[in-house]
Order: C-alpha cells, then structure tokens, then sequence
C-alpha cells in the first residue's frame, strides 16, 4: 500500500484531522541513511509529522522545516516539507545504539534530551515564520502538541509511531493530528478528550491494519467525520548534480583552486538523501571559470 495522507473534518466544521500510513516513506529513510532502530522511530515520527504539516499549508511553493536540537546522544533531527506530500530529513547521528526504555520500547526521549522544537514556515513573506517551544517529553508527538498549543494557539492532540521488524526494517509507520478550531463548544472539547483517553497507542491500530479512513472513523465517526481528500505522500529530496555545482560555484575562486590545487575528485554528500556526488578535477576546472 503506498503512502497517503488523509484530510477531513468533523463536528459541522469545529474539528480539522490529519491522518497519514508513511511505512514506505520511513522505511526509504531508514535504507537511505543507515539509521539504527531508535534513530529510525525518532526520524520516522518526525518525518510522519512534517507530512501531515506540509499539507496543511495553502501555497504551492510554501516549505516547513520542523528541527529539534537535544543533548542526546542523536543530537538532533531535520524534515523538511511541502505542500504537497513530499518530505525529507536526516537524523545528525544516525548510528545511535540506546536500550529500550522502561516500558521496553524504542527510547527516542533518551535519545533525544533535553532541548528545543522549531518549526520554520517559508511563505512567501519577506521573512519565514518561526515558532519555538522546549522539548517537554522528546517523544515528539507530545512536543508538537505543545508546539500547537503554545505558538500557534490551537489545542491539537498528536499521535506518531514507529513500529520495526526484527530485521530492523519498518513495519508500520503513520500518526495523526486533530486540532480544535476556533469556537469549538465545550461539549465537543470534553467529547473528543474522552474518546481520545480510550483509544490505543497508534502502533496498535496501524499494526492492527487500521487505514488512515479507518483511524479517523474509530476516533471522530460520532462526530460527523466528512472526509475530504487523499494526498500521496512520499519521501522525495530534490537535491541534483547541477544544485551541487550551483553551491560549489557560490564557494568563490580561491575556494575552488584549492580543491583543484589538491588534485583529487572531491565527493559532495546531499545530507537530506544520503546521495554521493562526485566532482571530478577537469569539472572544478570548469566551475572555477564561472565562479566570480
């Protein structure tokens, strides 16, 4: 099954709902970058996550970047997205080995520290907006919830998983964000935090088979669920060997004539994909010519 995401509403408007499968998208990152088993939870939680933000946003050309800087042993990890389903991202140590936590899963917290969520949004505007909480739980759902809360003023419940194979491979992969929109009456608001206190963790339903339709059936079908569209979603870097060549031109000549001067190929690495680029002498050469 591919990757997709859900968009919809529920209670005649009073709730917005995002839910998204992302195993394909997850596993493609856990392949690309060599990740270890909790490098890979904590990247596909953030990569699940800034699909179903990248979506929410209206422009064609307008980008999210979601960061989290820790004093973890990862240290911290980068996504960036769009409005139309692609993503990306990188963990900063990818090799990061952690026993489980105390409830015998993937200790992503651990993994992660202390530290601080920012969430970049480029659109349009002169400057990018910028919006930065602490880290209240580095489990990054809980952190995106209190993201939304606090710099963005909508109450909003958030739910990431990450479930792996014993090979280490991905096995399910997806979340969900409902958020509360502006008026939303009381009784709805005590409805929906009771029915969110009785369903199961996320990795339970998605392991269970559960669609994205269905999840957001099981959480807001007594409130009306009007399911409004499907996006494809998909891990997607639009890195390329000409980018790499504009970036190298940017350095500036002497820059350049250094790397010619030590007379080997050089390899440019994309962070976001893993990609390898290399750049032969004779093409340095060429490049210098352009440079200023």
């Amino acid at each position: 099954m591919s990757d997709y995401i859900i968009r919809a509403t529920a209670a005649d408007g009073q709730i917005r709902a995002f839910a998204a499968t992302t195993c394909g998208l997850v596993e493609y990152a856990r392949s690309a970058h060599n990740t270890s088993p909790v490098a890979t939870a904590a990247l596909g939680r953030l990569l699940t996550a800034g699909a179903m933000m990248g979506v929410m946003m209206k422009g064609e050309d307008d980008l999210l970047t979601i960061k989290i800087e820790g004093d973890g042993p990862i240290k911290g990890l980068t996504v960036t997205a769009d409005s139309k389903g692609n993503v990306k991202g990188y963990v900063f140590h990818p090799e990061v080995m952690l026993p489980p936590n105390d409830k015998g899963k993937l200790d992503v917290a651990g993994a992660l520290g202390i530290g601080v969520l920012s969430v970049i949004k480029d659109i349009g505007l002169k400057d990018p907006y910028v919006g930065q909480t602490i880290l209240v739980t580095s489990e990054i759902a809980e952190d995106l919830t209190y993201y939304f809360a606090t710099s963005e003023q909508t109450p909003s419940s958030v739910a990431l998983g990450v479930l792996m194979n014993r090979d280490n491979t991905v096995r399910q992969a997806g979340g969900f964000i409902l958020q509360l929109l502006p008026g939303a009456s009381e009784e709805i608001i005590a409805k929906l935090e009771k029915k969110l206190s009785e369903i199961t963790s996320i990795t339970s339903m998605l392991d269970a088979g559960k669609t994205p339709e269905m999840i957001l059936e099981e959480i807001l079908g007594e409130f009306g669920l009007e399911i409004l569209d499907q996006i494809p979603t998909q891990f997607y870097c639009n890195c390329s060997k000409e980018r790499i060549e504009k970036a190298l031109i940017s350095v500036g000549k002497q820059e350049l004539q250094s790397m010619i001067d030590d007379g080997e190929t050089i390899e440019v690495n994309c962070h976001f994909c893993n990609k390898h680029y290399p750049i032969t002498i004779e093409e340095l050469k060429l490049l210098l010519e352009k440079a200023r």
